[in-house]
């Protein structure tokens, strides 16, 4: 299929061109220069093809909508969205400089620390979307643009499908195959909020693996073949041993051929890869969700993942360009970020110098509004001097008087004091002789040591190591998950660590200690090729203070 011809940049007061960005299947992106304020845009065209939707209404009428969306922290921002001199819709957003995943996934090897975090971030602003009504339907590793400070930023929502009744989301011939669900495929597509979840674990598996989930490397991989095998085969499974069981279940379950089959939001999927991230003992990663009706959704889930779930109310934004409208002066305080002014000093204890009044002072702004300043402070330098002043002419106390003192008669004098040191030095061997504790008596003990003033935690109970299944089509386990009891007498602030053992000199990657708080399990990778390897887990105080460690091994039992 031939190209299009290079777009021509549309004229834009306020703007100065630089040079094209990219060209897509909906949209030709340009980069701007923003003299004031000093900034880069990217300004994004819609080509007509996609200027009507079903209802014959302008896709760029929904731009309230999209900025509101955009000021979600995982969507890129749209500044402007407005319609050209020369009939031409577009998007003024932001700029991201950064190297988007679809550049990366290819070229680099991706943790599964960042993947399952940009896989969080981006449910979250899924989720927005869906909740304001609008279906993303082209989520792609590109679409995920990544900020100056590091944040990936879903883009694209400007070419989304309205989901609000009477305007019937439908498939379109124009999608990225390589990420879309099955049933965009079909003789009547039928969309929903299901087919964003597909298309974002196909990304997020894209991440992982380096390559689209149904694509063979080296092996043909024409149109007709990636839509054939999105609709029939099963998704294989990841090969990178860092990947956990529980991360694969989640992606297979989110892109089930079946929409009734996935999970029912892109809400419960960020959720999963929370789970995830616990399980892992990783950070779990923030989820942002926006809408206008602050809903409490987070806290109807795990305490835990509620925690790291955050449902709050749209914010209204009018991207329309010379439309502002008054403010309500009573959402606006005109005072707001200024000291109030402080009222005269109580009385002190004396009840003089206190009781003068403070004076205070009012500055008129250039828009004639008084802004109350704090109290003005008296001169410096005549208050030292008043304060010298009064030192030097204070009242000093008169001296007391004492009567004449006689001459001791030394010879007595000389006497008692013989008698006193004798007597005290008596009563000083007297004392220590009583008092001398026996040397089989003397404590041991370095008070400046807690771990040692303490006694040891109990230790860990009903310690079991288990494989966990292997994933339908995979050949091997390489994962176990290891579960005890708590003590029944475990301390506030305790913790554990659990390590393999016995291993081999080049196993120190498995044999080191790894700690687990909050939690009586975790899942570790296997040490490979060691026949039924044993572990052990051991309780750790906070002053640091441990257990003995109670040790199984895989297979026992």
């Amino acid at each position: 299929m031939s190209r299009r011809p290079p777009p021509m940049p549309p004229l834009l007061p306020g703007y100065e061109y630089e040079r094209l960005l990219g060209s897509g299947r909906f949209s030709d992106v340009f980069l701007y220069r923003q003299p004031c304020p000093h900034r880069r845009v990217a300004v994004k065209v819609l080509l007509s093809s996609v200027l009507e939707d079903s209802a014959g209404q302008p896709l760029v009428s929904d731009a309230t909508v999209l900025a509101q969306l955009s000021t979600h922290p995982s969507i890129v921002t749209i500044h402007q969205a407005e319609v050209s001199e020369e009939r031409c819709p577009h998007f003024v957003m932001e700029y991201c400089a950064r190297p988007h995943y679809g550049l990366r996934f290819r070229a680099e090897r991706i943790t599964v620390a960042e993947a399952l975090s940009v896989g969080v971030q981006i449910a979250g602003a899924v989720e927005s979307g869906h909740r304001s009504g609008i279906l993303h339907r082209d989520i792609t590793p590109a679409n995920i643009l990544v900020t100056d400070d590091r944040r990936p930023v879903l883009s694209d929502f400007g070419i989304s499908i309205a989901t609000s009744p009477g305007r019937e989301a439908e498939g379109s011939g124009s999608v990225s195959i390589l990420w879309s669900p099955p049933e965009f495929f079909t003789g009547v597509p039928r969309v929903d909020a299901r087919s964003d979840v597909f298309s974002l674990a196909s990304t997020v598996y894209s991440l992982l693996a380096g390559r689209t989930p149904f694509e063979h490397p080296g092996g043909r991989n024409s149109a007709a073949d990636l839509i054939h095998r999105t609709a029939t085969d099963p998704l294989a499974p990841l090969t990178r041993p860092d990947v956990p069981d529980e991360l694969q279940r989640a992606l297979s379950r989110a892109m089930a051929k079946d929409p009734a089959g996935r999970y029912d939001t892109a809400l419960a999927f960020g959720r999963s890869l929370q789970q995830v991230e616990l399980a892992l003992s990783l950070p779990v990663t923030q989820m942002e969700v926006l809408d206008d009706r602050a809903s409490g959704d987070a806290g109807t889930q795990d305490d835990e993942l509620s925690r790291h779930t955050r449902i709050r109310e749209v914010a209204a934004v009018d991207p329309t360009p010379g439309l502002s409208r008054e403010r309500d002066g009573s959402r606006l305080d005109p005072y707001a970020g200024v000291a109030a002014a402080l009222g005269p000093s109580a009385p002190s204890a004396a009840g003089s110098v206190a009781s003068a009044p403070t004076r205070t002072e009012l500055s008129t702004r250039a828009d004639g509004v008084a802004t109350a300043l704090r109290p003005a402070a008296r001169d410096a330098s005549s208050a030292s001097a008043d304060r010298v002043e009064a030192y030097a002419h204070r009242q000093l106390p008169a001296a007391p008087t004492y009567p004449a003192a006689r001459t001791p008669p030394w010879p007595l004098v000389a006497l008692a004091a013989v008698l006193v040191v004798v007597l005290g030095v008596g009563t000083a061997l007297v004392v220590r002789h009583i008092t001398r504790p026996e040397p089989e008596q003397r404590a041991t003990v370095a008070v400046n040591d807690p771990a040692k003033a303490q006694d040891p935690p109990d230790a860990p109970r009903s310690v079991a190591v288990a494989a966990l299944p292997a994933l339908e089509g995979s050949g091997d386990t390489d994962r176990a998950t290891i579960s005890w009891d708590a003590p029944e007498n475990v301390g506030e602030g305790d913790y554990y660590q659990v390590r393999w053992k016995d291993l081999p000199a080049d196993y120190s990657e498995h044999s080191g200690w790894v700690t687990v708080k909050g939690r009586v399990s975790t899942t570790r990778s296997t040490p490979p090729g060691v026949s039924n390897p044993c572990l052990e887990v051991r309780t750790v105080s906070p002053g640091g203070s441990r257990s003995a460690a109670v040790s199984t091994c895989l297979g026992e039992g």
